[in-house]
């Protein structure tokens, strides 16, 4: 045995380089395997653990069972390098779930981002469009149903407003704004006047029907049903404050059967709600054992109202209190105000309003289209 005699072995080095000089294995005739990264960020290493490969044969040694082939018969014997690697199976596994979730995430983000955004609004009843609601929506389909009426007689004048409730000129208002005038002139929301006459009134109840000569085509507001209003309801009010003609506030309902006194007799109501003597142009009426806006005198009435802190001022009365549906609820009546001719700091509304319920109009209507219950007294 001579140095040059190489023996084959466990303890033999492995050579560094193919082809180094005699007895070295030549290079193989392809290109090593390279590692693959998956889209998940984890590392697969070639090989399935079964130790085969090009040159040579045998089992793959190392921790985990998984090693590079042979690169050739080196001598009596081959030498492997080892090489530890995880289990095929393992990272084919993680692989899979990496891509799964990656995907599933992604789907659940595209969902959330194209997923339309969905609001709940109100239609509007007489709306010009289907997707408008609010008070805007709400003001721009009733306003044409409300208007002003203005009154006179030998007691004075009053103004207040009423709301159209047929195409052919009834008109729904209180009876203080009408009651003894001899002449009734009503404004519509688009400047146009007309004369109107008295059909029936109800004093106890506080309500009139008027009806304007030679009408047709009006737009009449829809009624709704006051028994399905509850507190805490947003509301608008559309009445000619201070002559005011169309003007819009908004509110909640505040409260619900509410005991409201005021005066019957026919001459208290001129100059109470306009612009003539008594009470400083304000209807005067009783609430909780308070007296607001003046006497209401020794002949009175008491009705259930809707309370509301929707602004009203003098000349709303007879005006509309109105759902966030288009619907009228109810027919505006008293309100207290502090009186103009006092300082600015108490002036104006103070948020106490009160409105007779629309389903006590609708009861009432047909005694008034005969003349009312006052026609017979």
């Amino acid at each position: 045995m001579t140095d040059s005699t190489r023996r084959s072995g466990a303890d033999e080095p492995y050579p560094y380089a193919y082809g180094g000089g005699a007895g070295y294995p030549d290079p193989p005739g392809y290109q090593p395997q390279q590692p693959v990264t998956t889209p998940s960020g984890v590392t697969v290493w070639p090989g399935d653990g079964s130790g085969s490969g090009s040159g040579g044969s045998g089992s793959g040694a190392g921790e985990d069972g998984g090693a590079f082939a042979s690169e050739g018969a080196h001598g009596g014997g081959g030498r492997r390098r080892a090489r530890a690697s995880r289990p095929v199976a393992l990272i084919a596994a993680v692989a899979a779930v990496s891509a799964l979730v990656g995907g599933g995430a992604a789907a659940l983000v595209t969902h959330a981002t194209q997923k339309a955004d969905t609001t709940i609004s109100t239609p509007v009843v007489n709306a010009k469009s289907s997707s408008n609601s609010g008070v805007s929506a709400v003001a721009a389909a009733v306003s044409p149903s409300i208007v002003e009426v203005s009154a006179s007689g030998t007691s004075g004048q009053s103004t207040g407003s009423g709301v159209v409730i047929t195409s052919g000129g009834e008109i729904i208002t209180n009876n203080h704004v009408v009651s003894s005038a001899d002449a009734i002139k009503v404004t519509f929301s688009d400047g146009s006047k007309k004369t109107a006459t008295v059909v029936g009134t109800d004093s106890k109840k506080d309500l009139a029907l008027i009806k304007v000569a030679g009408a047709s085509g009006l737009k009449a507001a829809s009624l709704g049903d006051s028994s399905k209003v509850t507190v805490g309801d947003q509301v608008v009010a559309i009445g000619s404050p201070e002559g005011l003609t169309g003007t819009v506030t908004s509110g909640i309902v505040s409260a619900l059967d509410r005991d409201v006194t005021v005066s019957t007799d026919q001459g208290q109501g001129q100059g109470q709600d306009g612009q003539g003597p008594g009470g400083g142009g304000q209807w005067p009426f009783e609430f909780g054992g308070g007296r607001y806006n003046g006497d209401v005198g020794s002949s009175t009435t008491t009705y259930k109202a809707i309370q509301t802190d929707a602004s009203l001022n003098p000349g709303n009365s007879g005006g509309a209190l109105i759902n966030m549906s288009g619907q009228v609820i109810g027919i505006n009546s008293a309100m207290y105000s502090a009186a103009s001719g006092q300082n600015s700091s108490s002036a104006g509304s103070v948020g106490l309003g009160f409105s007779i319920p629309v389903n006590t109009v609708k009861s009432d209507l047909a005694s008034l289209r005969s003349g009312g219950s006052d026609s017979n007294t």
